[in-house]
């Protein structure tokens, strides 16, 4: 087979969980599957560098596919006018998979899509306004032009076949992975202390990973540890890790109302290589969301051993199964009884690392890719059919 991956999600400046996805699966099947020949479809101009990260990535498997004509142009142009793709990358694919929601018009041989979740339209107002957009002009377009729609979770299924039942046919769930080469207990305290002497974080802490943005329920989780640090001496920090979001301020000046500046810590970037040391260095891993497609950075954390409090909302119970502490996420009271639970129970938080890491074994690449591998065949004995 002919495959091509559209390449936008792993070429940004800052490469989030989608671009990771890619990644995962693109890896994954250009290991498991060599007879296949693979490309990465991107544009160049406007941004120095994408080639070299775009190559960083493909290794001797996978091919690169570039166009010197500004993506963001086209992107803006085909919203409105159906501008060919094919005009750009050519028509040799059998395939074509685009991992972050939108297929633009005009694309040689079968397509296939990724919508990770619906929350654009479950919670909007969490929503940038350009993404919102983007979405509301261009993912049912994308749908229709789509072969198959896939998605990460039973529970993004059922919100897009909510939304869109027309499509529910076309839909079929290929779960995340977990590297867990990348993702394992760091067993040397030097390297944990000096990421956290880099991030100036002193003592223990709860860690959360992930966007400073509404939908991950931040503001509850500062009132829950508020309510936790008036019962415990020397409370543990709460390390907040991630770039900031869409109406994210209402976050940071809660933690100056409530005068923890110096108990919360908003880290500055993390490089992925400081990642794994600065989640296996924490007391626990917190994750109370409103709203996951799928959730990475639990199972991340139980890949390295930490325990987990997440809530029970959307695909999260999927995710983590018996294996975390589950708060409900509209209750700030059950998410700081989460809190002290994991604080003051070290034979919790030894069970939970045992469990989580037993339980991140499940999810690989690999069989991430061995699922989308089944469904390109299956497109192609149908074309052929």
């Amino acid at each position: 087979m002919n495959i091509t991956f559209d390449a936008v999600p792993i070429i940004a400046d800052k490469i989030t969980g989608i671009g990771w996805c890619e990644i995962g699966q693109t890896q994954a099947l250009a290991k498991l599957f060599p007879e296949d020949n693979y490309k990465y479809a991107f544009f160049t101009s406007g941004k120095s560098g994408r080639i070299e990260k775009a190559g960083s990535f493909a290794g001797k498997n996978i091919n690169l596919n570039y166009s010197g004509f500004s993506g963001y142009l086209y992107r803006g142009i085909s919203t409105f006018i159906p501008v060919p793709y094919s005009m750009f990358f050519g028509k040799n694919s059998d395939i074509t998979h685009f991992f972050n929601y939108i297929v633009p018009p005009f694309v040689h041989g079968k397509k296939v899509v990724t919508v990770h979740d619906v929350v654009y339209k479950a919670f909007p107002e969490t929503v940038r306004g350009r993404t919102r957009f983007m979405l509301e002009t261009g993912l049912k377009k994308s749908m229709k032009r789509a072969d198959i729609i896939v998605t990460d979770s039973e529970f993004s299924r059922m919100e897009i076949t909510k939304y869109f039942p027309e499509y529910s046919e076309k839909i079929r769930v290929v779960p995340c992975g977990v590297d867990c080469e990348r993702f394992k207990p760091c067993e040397n305290p030097d390297t944990i202390k000096k990421v956290k002497k880099s991030l100036e974080i002193d003592g223990e802490y709860f860690l959360y990973v992930g966007t400073i943005e509404p939908r991950k329920n931040l503001v509850r989780l500062i009132r829950a540890y508020k309510i936790f640090t008036r019962h415990v001496q020397n409370p543990p920090k709460l390390v907040l890790a991630g770039a900031k979001g869409w109406l994210c301020d209402d976050i940071y000046t809660l933690v100056k109302k409530f005068s923890l500046e110096k108990q919360v810590i908003f880290t500055k970037y993390v490089p992925a290589e400081d990642m794994t040391p600065l989640i296996s260095g924490a007391m626990a891993f917190v994750f109370p969301s409103l709203y996951e497609g799928f959730g990475m950075p639990p199972l991340e954390a139980m890949a390295c051993g930490v325990p987990v409090l997440t809530s029970g909302e959307a695909s999260l119970p999927e995710v983590t199964g018996d294996c975390a502490v589950i708060c409900d996420a509209y209750s700030v009271k059950s998410i700081a009884k989460g809190l002290y639970r994991l604080y003051k129970n070290p034979d919790l938080r030894k069970n939970l690392s045992r469990m989580g890491l037993e339980r991140a074994r499940l999810f690989t690449w690999e069989k991430s890719a061995e699922k989308l591998h089944k469904i390109y065949r299956e497109l192609l004995n149908e074309k052929k059919n």
